[in-house]
């Protein structure tokens, strides 16, 4: 995609998933790479998949190396299992998976609290063979209430999200309209009002959903979207999606919230995967809010 196409988006927010792009590096040498291709702002999925309570030596590293690049953790994963791998979240998971994800409530909310960062976001986790889907979205709500809590407690919101079926087909909330009913009932039932639709478009694409109606109807609650081009996951103008005038719409709409580039970069480094974005807008004044 020219990069002329994008060059009305300069009053837009892009910060970048450090958990699929620039992997080909150590994690904390992400944030230096990123502040290095021009960005200022960073997102995470949960980095220790095996562990929902690290050791105090590997937070302090991760948040040493954010510091050091000089870029802003404006999005944060809770614990969500395997990912990426087979699991698409722990909270909705009866017996150890969600007794992990509790425990790593605070040690999330903690962590982005001490960057700064004001977004959260629970993966809801995958539909168990032989368990009533009743008793894991049960589960599921008791958790994100807990999750919200402690999301406020940080002033941060709490981001449910939405994936798609043919990538996830265990996962229950593949539609936007699911996903936002989730985030209905989660604020019902805190009287928060924290909680808040991630808007991924690459997500929304792949379940065949018509974007400009999902963005029409959803912006004001939704808190974070993503981006990716569909088909291929990669970076926008290798599909065939108007992503920029659907970021368009969205800020029409009413929408001034960050946009997380969660793409793959294809069989090139990563910092090769953002000519699509002219520099100027890749970094985002200091302190600008969440």
């Amino acid at each position: 995609m020219p990069g002329s196409e994008w060059s009305t988006t300069t009053d837009q927010r892009f910060n970048v998933n450090l958990s699929i792009l620039f992997t080909e590096l150590p994690l904390l040498e992400r944030p230096a790479a990123a502040a290095a291709a021009g960005f200022s702002a960073v997102e995470l999925w949960w980095p220790w998949i095996d562990s929902p309570t690290p050791v105090r030596s590997d937070l302090d590293a991760l948040k040493q190396a954010i510091e050091d690049a000089g870029v802003r953790l404006t999005g944060l994963n809770f614990y969500a299992g395997q990912l990426p791998g087979p699991d698409r979240g722990a909270l909705s998971v009866p017996g150890e998976e969600s007794e992990r994800f509790r425990a790593n409530i605070d040690v999330a909310a903690d962590f982005a609290a001490s960057l700064g960062c004001k977004a959260l976001n629970a993966l809801y986790g995958n539909r168990v063979e032989g368990v009533d889907p009743a008793e894991q979205d049960a589960l599921a709500l008791e958790n994100l209430v807990l999750a919200a809590r402690a999301a406020h407690r940080v002033g941060a919101i709490l981001l449910i999200e939405a994936l798609n079926r043919p990538e996830s087909p265990l996962y229950p909330l593949v539609s936007a309209p699911a996903a936002v009913g989730v985030v209905d009932r989660v604020n019902a039932a805190t009287g928060l009002g924290n909680a808040k639709f991630l808007m991924d478009l690459y997500h929304l694409s792949m379940n065949g959903e018509d974007l400009p109606a999902v963005i029409d109807r959803y912006a004001a609650k939704t808190g974070h979207v993503q981006i990716a081009d569909n088909p291929g996951r990669g970076a926008p103008g290798t599909g065939s999606l108007p992503l920029a005038e659907l970021l368009d719409r969205l800020g029409k709409a009413g929408y001034d919230g960050w946009v997380g580039l969660e793409y793959k970069p294809g069989d090139r480094p990563s910092a090769e995967a953002f000519e699509w974005l002219p520099r100027a807008a890749r970094r985002t004044p200091a302190l600008a809010e969440q």
